[in-house]
């Protein structure tokens, strides 16, 4: 196969046509402030207006409770900050989360920390799913917040958001979800799944980098993370960025009105990867094998290093990646595949693929040889692969 196969989609996606075209005419037509008075500007005011209700609907919420970001990571930030100084101003410092978070939010909470707040990190089983039953039990009267991620960026498990937001809900805890991975691939309603809070970033469902959402339930007091400015009501300083907003609400729009599809079709082609990698020996699934996004495939492979294993994909033709893209750079195990009990030696070996619905049946086939071939190249290289091989050493996979 000649052309590049993308398959890093968790990563970022390729901006659709659809958004694309939505973006254009507000480059050099409808190029006004929209905080300007005079008509060109109006005419611009009238574009935020229009992609804040767009928005609002594809997660059933009020477009007033949709303030508008540079990303899903400033949306965590101002989430998790805001109920943090919310508790705060009442005697409540005490916040939940899980272990896999996204690093948006772990270090955010990793500072609130340093200030005197109290974080407990749950656990998830070896599936990556945390448990409801254990968000209620580490409940107590000064918890301000509770932030679990709707679906993982690393191994792509769907939480049980619902449920647990029923929790918070009869406890009276405001409870935020990352919803990042989720938006666009998965159905959301904010009312229906007792979200009070939620994070959206564009450039995960085919829209424009460098824009997202912040949805807060009506009566959540937020606080300003960039001062400035009385834009988006006075709780996001900063002049819209209208060309990235149309686009974003153009993309999500799209991507909402051809979940069930997509999904169906995402599914299938991820689970044939899952069949045909796991008959590669020494191998195995990260997260649960049904409960995941319909595109999210995860893999870790004895006696390889992952960073050989991309770089020779790539030579392949196959763009994939280890983990998150936030800490590619980094030499750390990932600590989501900790998390969930893989060891450190097994851990360096993963592989992420992430698909989209213009990925084919074909590249599929290509991508499982492929991943095949340097597999096993990588292995007979290795000498920490021929002492498991000869027995000096256990296997640590089956």
């Amino acid at each position: 196969m000649n052309k590049t196969i993308y398959l890093d989609n968790a990563a970022t996606t390729k901006m659709s046509k659809t958004a694309i075209d939505a973006m254009t005419p507000y480059f050099d037509i409808i190029y006004g402030n929209p905080s300007s008075l005079h008509s060109t500007g109006q005419a611009a005011a009238e574009a935020l207006y229009d992609a804040r209700q767009r928005i609002a609907r594809c997660i059933n919420a009020d477009p007033k409770e949709i303030t508008f970001t540079s990303g899903g990571s400033e949306a965590d930030n101002q989430a998790i900050i805001s109920a943090a100084r919310n508790g705060e101003r009442i005697g409540k410092k005490h916040i939940i989360s899980t272990k896999i978070e996204h690093h948006a939010v772990l270090h955010t909470l990793k500072k609130l920390e340093k200030e005197g707040f109290e974080i407990t990190l749950l656990d998830v089983g070896e599936n990556g799913i945390v448990k409801p039953e254990q968000v209620k039990e580490a409940l107590r009267q000064d918890t301000c917040l509770v932030t679990v991620m709707f679906a993982n960026n690393e191994i792509g498990t769907i939480q049980p958001v619902k449920e647990i937001g029923a929790i918070c809900r009869e406890a009276k805890v405001p409870f935020h979800t990352d919803a990042v991975q989720a938006a666009g691939h998965l159905h959301i309603d904010v009312i229906e799944q007792n979200i009070d809070m939620l994070s959206v970033s564009a450039h995960k469902f085919h829209g424009p980098k460098g824009t997202g959402v912040l949805y807060a339930k009506k009566g959540i007091r937020l606080t300003n993370i960039i001062e400035g400015g009385a834009q988006e009501r006075g709780k996001r300083a900063g002049t819209e960025n209208i060309p990235a907003i149309t686009g974003m609400a153009a993309a999500l729009e799209e991507a909402c009105a051809h979940i069930d599809e997509n999904a169906e079709k995402l599914s299938a082609m991820r689970d044939r990867l899952i069949a045909e990698l796991s008959k590669i020996p020494h191998s195995v699934l990260n997260g649960d094998a049904k409960q995941r996004l319909p595109g999210n495939v995860n893999f870790c492979f004895e006696g390889i290093e992952g960073e050989s294993l991309l770089l020779l994909l790539d030579d392949k033709g196959v763009c994939a990646s280890s983990g998150s893209a936030c800490t590619s750079g980094s030499l750390d195990p990932s600590h989501v595949l900790l998390a969930i009990g893989r060891p450190h030696e097994i851990a360096h070996g993963s592989l992420r693929l992430s698909l989209s619905e213009e990925n084919t049946d074909e590249e599929m086939e290509y991508t499982v040889k492929a991943v095949k071939d340097v597999v096993e190249y990588l292995r007979n290289m290795s000498p920490v692969w021929r002492d498991l091989v000869s027995g000096k050493k256990e296997f640590i996979t089956k």
